[in-house]
């Protein structure tokens, strides 16, 4: 009887302290199906300056389970792990941070919940040992863009691509072929049945955080720009708004005028305060627009999501 495979993938940017215990903790849970499943480990370095790649390299000597694509530069949080996904060869592909925020201790209940019949399984973070204002920014956004989402699918809260998912799904993601793919969307957008495992999500022990607020920025950006035109419609109906408000003040100018010649100057406080707001919601909408033309220019470029440098205990 053929063993059903598992594929656990993550990829690494500078996370020497890390991917060791990442190999360890994932061995050591894999251990408890050895006699069902077969696995493979696959982590992604990001052409990482520290010694990752060294360690991964090591690591894949000593155990062909564990499997290492470099790349020839950082390819970043969203394509780099998407990459790995497809790369896969597994029945299920269970897709990991290397930083140990999300737990490896959780892979026997996805496999539980994949065996019930479930394509797809989610790690849902209802709790952080975090800031709990960075926690509450990003519970209001998810709620933001679930009231903005115009597109039918049930977006998730505080799910960020942790979770495993079937063959089925990553053979859909290939045909999808997306270059830069919006991962919490696109599983909402399926629409295959899924279940939750909900965990509390722990600090970061080991290394620094390669978040900042221009990727978190990125991401929070890309989901509205791929599930809600509702910025761009908002961007109309003020506009309207806007000129049905200044055409009424135009009025109102003119009839005190008119009526006050002498006592009644027109000023320039109203006139900056004019200039100064309009010019600002310009800019604003402005800026909404470039967004999704972004969007739309990375798709018609269609770059690739990452370029290999090399590849170890995996086939091309």
């Amino acid at each position: 009887m053929v063993k059903k495979k598992i594929s656990i993938v993550s990829s690494a940017f500078n996370e020497q302290e890390n991917v060791e215990i990442l190999y360890q903790k994932v061995k050591e849970q894999m251990a408890k199906f050895t006699a069902i499943y077969d696995y493979e480990q696959i982590v992604l370095d990001n052409a990482s300056t520290d010694d990752t790649a060294k360690k991964l390299r090591e690591i894949a000597a000593q155990d062909k389970h564990f499997k290492v694509i470099l790349n020839t530069r950082n390819f970043g949080h969203i394509r780099s792990p998407y990459y790995g996904m497809l790369q896969a060869q597994g029945d299920a592909v269970i897709n990991m941070v290397s930083d140990l925020q999300d737990p490896p201790e959780l892979i026997p209940e996805f496999i539980k919940k994949w065996e019930e019949g479930n394509k797809i399984v989610l790690g849902q973070k209802i709790q952080a040992e975090e800031n709990g204002i960075f926690f509450m920014v990003r519970k209001f956004y998810y709620w933001l863009l679930n009231k903005a989402n115009d597109t039918g699918a049930e977006l998730i809260s505080n799910f960020t691509g942790f979770g495993l998912y079937d063959k089925e799904v990553i053979e859909k993601f290939r045909q999808i072929d997306d270059p830069y793919p919006y991962l919490r969307g696109l599983v909402a957008e399926l629409g295959y049945q899924r279940a939750v495992v909900t965990y509390k999500q722990p600090l970061r022990k080991r290394g620094v955080t390669k978040n900042n607020f221009y990727t978190l920025y990125d991401m929070a950006m890309l989901g509205f720009t791929n599930h809600s035109k509702i910025p761009l419609r908002l961007a109309t109906f003020c506009g309207f708004a806007l000129s049905a408000l200044s055409l009424l003040l135009a009025f109102i100018y003119l009839i005190l005028k008119l009526l006050y010649w002498n006592h009644f100057p027109l000023g320039t406080a109203p006139l900056l305060i004019a200039v100064f707001f309009f010019s600002s919601m310009q800019l604003f909408f402005i800026g909404i627009i470039g967004e999704y033309l972004g969007t739309v220019l990375t798709q018609v470029l269609h770059r690739p999501l990452v370029i290999e440098k090399e590849r170890i205990n995996l086939n091309k």
